[in-house]
Parts: C-alpha cells; sequence; structure tokens
C-alpha cells in the first residue's frame, strides 16, 4: 500500500529538509504523479514509499525503476475495480 504524506513527514523519514524535498522535486530527480502529487496550489503530498527507495536506490536507477512499476501497476489494478463498481 502507498501513503502520501506531507513536507514535514517526508522530511523526518527521510532525513533532509523540506526545502531540500522541494529542490529535489523542481531539479526533476522526483517525479510528479510518481514520487509526489499536486493536491492545489500550495499543497505537496509524497509518495512516502517511492520517495523512500529513491533515496535508498538513487544511484541504482534499475532498482528504482521496479518500484514504479510495482506502484504503477497498483494504480492501474485499482482503476480496473472503480470501473467494475460503476459498471
Amino acid at each position: 500500500m502507498f501513503h502520501f504524506v506531507d513536507k514535514h513527514a517526508m522530511a523526518k523519514v527521510t532525513g533532509v529538509s523540506p526545502h531540500t524535498l522541494k529542490r529535489y522535486r523542481l531539479q526533476g530527480h522526483l517525479i510528479e504523479g510518481i514520487h509526489w502529487i499536486r493536491i492545489n496550489s500550495r499543497c505537496i503530498r509524497y509518495n512516502q514509499e517511492l520517495t523512500q527507495d529513491w533515496f535508498s536506490n538513487r544511484h541504482d536507477p534499475s532498482a528504482h525503476l521496479q518500484a514504479i512499476e510495482v506502484y504503477l501497476a497498483s494504480k492501474v489494478g485499482k482503476k480496473k475495480i472503480r470501473q467494475a463498481r460503476v459498471a
């Protein structure tokens, strides 16, 4: 299961400041829709598991890509379940 947390919780988990998290976002290291989502113009939430995985595997992109694939597959499964419920 994937959890989305605010910048303060993510900073505590990763050991970096909220400013550093923002810098990683703006530099493109953390990808919107994967590592973080925008709730509104002033509110960002971080995917805790994928962001932690990026910190652990940032020097091994293939290992991190596997975690991203698991996340994306979980989203597809949820979409299929929602569509089935609506029909």
